[in-house]
């Protein structure tokens, strides 16, 4: 069952809407570590959840009208917005939704997941040792990941809604530190830095991905199973 355009519609707007206060919440100080023009993000879950409970192209446009919204609200910079915050935001909840409807098999879904925490505690590890990242960011984590791990632990069938979450992000956060980097050879960032290293790309990747995940593998799941039985979640 597919939603009617005119609810689609709607959907979208209201994903766009949630993600934005909340979004701006955050930044009035409802969770507000930053790192350079990159926030503390804990209300990811919103267009994750649509992404996955209605379908790929509400969560992913949801996401990249409520980003937009956002950080007009906070920054004020429309060109870093809709070079990298809205694209980045757009195919990362968009891939949310396609992966989760595309894994399947347990197995693989299992192993998807094992390699992308692999390849983000590999990617913590190599920051760590060159002393660009200090111990209390490796705690802390630590703890993300685990409270990443343990939804999947407890209830099965959080395993694939934390894949499908965590490739999108992978994919969105990657954007992210590739797109702010590169914004800043060219031009300066809100926070006044410009023409950073390299590996401050790898740090905003680490940063966004290890910051984001968390609250899809813990909200996301029970959002959907809610929705489920409300009848209100659409398979394509």
């Amino acid at each position: 069952m597919k939603p009617r355009k005119s609810l689609s519609v709607s959907l979208v707007a209201l994903c766009a809407a949630l993600y934005a206060v909340l979004g701006y919440l955050t930044y009035l100080g409802l969770f507000a570590p930053v790192i350079g023009t990159v926030r503390f993000w804990p209300s990811v879950f919103v267009p994750a959840t649509f992404a996955v409970a209605f379908s790929p192209l509400i969560g992913g446009l949801g996401a990249a009208i409520g980003i937009f919204i956002s950080d007009m609200a906070v920054h004020g910079n429309p060109l870093l917005s809709l070079s990298v915050g809205v694209p980045a935001n757009f195919l990362g909840f968009y891939a949310v939704g396609a992966v989760y409807r595309l894994a399947r098999d347990e197995r693989r879904v299992l192993a998807g997941i094992a390699v992308e925490l692999v390849a983000t505690v590999l990617a913590l590890s190599a920051l760590y040792y060159a002393r660009i990242l200090d111990e209390s960011f490796v705690v802390a984590s630590a703890v993300a990941l685990a409270f990443t791990v343990t939804p999947m632990v407890v209830a099965r069938q959080s395993r694939r809604i934390v894949f499908a979450g965590s490739t999108g992000l992978m994919l969105g956060s990657a954007i992210i530190g590739v797109g702010v980097w590169a914004y800043s050879q060219f031009f300066v960032l809100p926070t006044g830095q410009a023409q950073l290293p390299a590996w401050a790309a790898l740090v905003w990747f680490v940063w966004t991905y290890l910051t984001e995940i968390p609250f899809i593998a813990l909200f996301v799941p029970p959002t959907v199973r809610v929705l489920e039985k409300a009848g209100l979640v659409f398979e394509e």
